[in-house]
């Protein structure tokens, strides 16, 4: 029973992916306040600086944003290939049990024979 409980928790990687992703979405609600900071110092004359704190905002959260998507695809990318996430590909020889349906509530399907269908690739 103990085993499941291990399993369940997140490890390292799943751990940064979620600081990852918190500090991105903090940054992102910071910048409209940067804009109003950056408006209110903008006022008081000093047009650049004012300028570039709204600018160093948004770039912060871009990168931050960026870094949190490229670190979650990865993690995602490395939990599906993984153990964890048995996926089993089919080949031609597992389809042959697969019945058809006899009746159909739709009007006007076409009924095909196993010798026409083709194989998509």
């Amino acid at each position: 029973m103990t085993g499941w409980y291990e399993e369940r928790l997140p490890d390292r990687s799943a751990k940064a992916v979620i600081v990852v992703a918190l500090l991105a979405l903090l940054l992102v609600a910071v910048v409209p306040v940067a804009l109003l900071a950056g408006v209110v110092i903008m006022l008081l004359g000093h047009v650049v600086g004012g300028l570039a704190l709204f600018g160093g905002s948004v770039l912060a959260a871009a990168i931050a944003v960026t870094i949190a998507g490229i670190s979650g695809l990865r993690r995602l990318r490395k939990l599906v290939s993984g153990p964890s996430f048995p996926v089993v590909q089919l080949d031609d020889s597992q389809y042959t049990n697969v019945t058809e349906p006899e009746g159909s509530d739709y009007t006007k399907v076409v009924q095909l024979d196993r010798s026409e269908y083709t194989e998509v690739r």
